[in-house]
């Protein structure tokens, strides 16, 4: 037995984890057939040694085979569903895309200009109809206020589907290989007219009743609820719907460590789990109570799940917690990190790809880190006081889930909440009593007057809930922001964090030489970074639709220049923008009035910078004038003076075209700049312009 992961279903999610993390990051490692054949061998090899040999290493050599099958067929597993992905057929049209028909596989979602729905290709039409197969992510404009397709409905959309591109500028988020686990690889921004309603829904199955029933939930909130933002919470914290809460409420809720209470996962499945415990413990004194409480519990999560429209999220947490019902019959016979290594090892093997999911690697790093070290952290103060004794358990259990889930934060979200502890005192209890009050809401909305008052309850309370995150959020230093750390500094963060409490656990000096040592190499990549990145000086033309972005970076100073409604759009400064500042630790953002080394010239705006001239022509008629010379000329909405030939003594090193250039216009400008051996870059066709010093 392997007595250093002394649980037995622990051992074999680990494996195979790795397995499927291998297939992930090393695709092409091992082909398919090899993979298959050497998970047989192993296979193999571990019965025949298992049943026909006889020893006391049997057993440690049987495990280690045993472990190493099961890693490759995790390793098998993604890599023959990566292939059946991979025959999407949308990947094999040579010609123009007409128009073509597809399922919706969604709930149309909301964005700030358009409607996100996703389809399902069922056929499409080039020169003839043909059938075909694929997955598309359809923005439909918000000409309109509302969409009328539904999940399961049949609709016809005209125009052609295109490949998504990778990220157009250095550190923004790669939506691509995330919509790729998904088995999505196409998306189409259409208007509403190219959108057309065909027919309902055939074959309505459970999903499909099931986002029905969502629907009428949500109306039946937003009916007893009022208020906006209450009715946006309200959906969130009780069906998962975060589409309607305001920006400025929804940075409050990250800046005070709640953001997690606005997805419906882990946390409300389990007080929905201990809600119910604690109503069904009059039944312990009978035999029987166990496995009654077990179905019991099974069937009120799964139809939870079912009213929230069985969301990602919800399931994963669902089917956790379903694990953990089911083992609590057996008493001591189970063990709780075996439990949940089961439930994960089962959501894997139903989709691999959810180990990238941000959503299942928090829940379970929370869950396990509350089950390790809530009990230990709760132990180290002993309170008389019931009242006291409470607010010390709830503190245990954030402090618990925030230190397993610390260096995960880091990277996924770059900032750490400083008051988590104070706001959590008041989320954790809040959250639960809108929770059970939103169920209980639409468990009486047949009876109107009682509905109307528990909504006028929870209104109240979710108004508290908001004004107390507000609150905390405008506490001095309440967020530390704009961190950076790579993928394998949290892996080192998380080695010094296992280190720390094993050194507790076991009290042996070699796990402190093992954090020291992590420490050092995490401070010393650091330091890395911050030679390379922060002290380097960097001038990026960024690549963004329709817009002009130039930002000028030295020594976590920014200098940017942007169009005015640019300025005013926070949601893509912050997609498209904000990555590359915190990767160069940009603390102060200067607007293009505050630019020291900015100049006008006849028209011209001139930047010297490192030794380098950057040129912005700022009028429509700005002629070039004698012995011109400029390092960089940035060509900004189609100003680019003339077609004729330049006069020799104009001098132009680069030729750069920003967002806001016509398609028509940057081609003939393309062609120019050829005939006069200027070099260009297109940022809408190359990506963004990146220049280091």
């Amino acid at each position: 037995m392997l007595k250093w992961i002394p649980y037995a279903m622990v051992r074999v999610a680990a494996f195979f984890i790795a397995g499927v993390l291998l297939a992930i990051y090393l695709p092409t490692l091992l082909p398919p057939w090899l993979s298959i054949s050497l998970s047989a061998i192993l296979i193999s090899f571990y019965f025949l040694i298992r049943f026909l040999v006889a020893g006391k290493m049997t057993g440690l050599v049987t495990g280690v085979i045993g472990l190493f099958a099961i890693g490759l067929l995790g390793y098998t597993h993604l890599s023959l569903r990566a292939n059946r992905q991979n025959t999407n057929q949308l990947f094999e049209v040579k010609n123009e895309i007409e128009s073509y028909t597809a399922f919706v596989r969604s709930t149309p979602e909301s964005k700030s200009k358009s409607w996100k729905i996703e389809v399902e290709v069922n056929a499409i039409k080039t020169t003839t109809w043909q059938k075909a197969t694929g997955r598309v992510l359809l923005y439909v404009s918000k000409n309109r206020h509302d969409v009328a397709w539904r999940y399961g409905d049949q609709i016809m959309i005209y125009g052609s589907p295109q490949m998504l591109k990778l990220p157009a500028n250095p550190g923004e988020f790669d939506f691509k290989r995330f919509l790729s686990f998904k088995n999505i690889y196409h998306q189409q921004y259409v208007l509403p007219h190219q959108v057309k309603w065909i027919a309902g829904t055939e074959q309505k199955g459970f999903i499909y009743y099931s986002h029905r029933v969502r629907a009428w939930a949500l109306r039946k909130l937003n009916t007893y609820v009022e208020g906006e933002q209450e009715q946006a919470i309200a959906a969130a914290l009780i069906l998962g719907v975060t589409e309607g809460i305001d920006t400025d409420l929804l940075n409050a809720y990250a800046s005070s460590g709640a953001m997690h209470v606005l997805a419906v996962s882990g946390l409300h499945v389990g007080i929905i789990y201990a809600i119910l415990l604690l109503l069904l413990r009059p039944l312990d004194r009978f035999a029987w109570s166990r496995w009654a409480v077990a179905i019991i519990s099974l069937i009120f999560l799964w139809v939870f799940a079912f009213v929230t429209g069985l969301s990602p999220s919800v399931l994963r947490a669902v089917v956790m917690f379903s694990f953990v019902a089911i083992a609590r019959p057996f008493g001591t016979r189970t063990n709780i990190y075996n439990t949940l290594a089961a439930s994960a090892f089962v959501l894997l093997l139903y989709n691999p790809y959810l180990i990238m999911s941000v959503g299942f690697q928090l829940s379970y790093l929370a869950v396990i880190g509350i089950v390790y070290l809530q009990k230990p952290i709760y132990n180290l103060w002993e309170l008389e006081n019931r009242m006291w004794d409470w607010v010390w358990q709830i503190t245990c259990v954030s402090i618990a889930a925030q230190v397993a889930t610390f260096s995960l934060g880091l990277l996924y979200f770059h900032q750490f909440p400083v008051y988590f502890l104070i706001s959590n005192l008041f989320v954790i209890p809040l959250s639960t009593c809108i929770l059970v009050l939103g169920i209980l809401v639409l468990a009486v909305s047949i009876f109107s007057p009682l509905a109307i008052l528990v909504g006028k309850t929870l209104t109240w309370i979710i108004y508290f809930l908001n004004w107390t995150v507000l609150t905390t959020e405008r506490l001095p230093f309440s967020l530390i922001g704009n961190i950076y750390i790579s993928t394998l500094q949290c892996w080192l963060l998380m080695g010094v964090l296992v280190s720390v409490i094993l050194l507790f656990k076991f009290r042996t000096i070699w796990w402190m030489y093992s954090a020291a040592l992590l420490t050092i190499l995490f401070s010393w990549l650091q330091w890395q970074n911050f030679q390379e990145s922060f002290i380097a000086r960097q001038f990026v033309v960024y690549s963004i639709p329709s817009h002009k972005a130039y930002e000028f970076t030295q020594e976590g100073h920014s200098y940017f220049m942007a169009d005015s409604s640019l300025l005013q759009d926070e949601e893509r400064i912050r997609f498209h923008i904000r990555p590359n500042r915190i990767q160069h630790g940009v603390t102060q953002v200067h607007q293009m009035g505050q630019i020291p080394f900015r100049k006008f010239v006849n028209g011209l705006e001139i930047f010297v910078w490192q030794q380098k001239s950057f040129g912005l022509i700022s009028h429509k008629n700005y002629k070039f004038q004698t012995n011109f010379k400029i390092d960089y000329l940035m060509v900004s909405e189609n100003l680019f003076p003339t077609f004729r030939k330049l006069e020799e003594s104009v001098q132009i090193g680069a030729l750069i075209l920003d967002g806001t250039n016509a398609r028509s216009f940057s081609s003939k400008l393309r062609k120019f700049a050829k005939m006069e051996n200027i070099p260009t870059y297109d940022v809408v066709e190359q990506g963004a312009f990146i220049l280091n010093d």
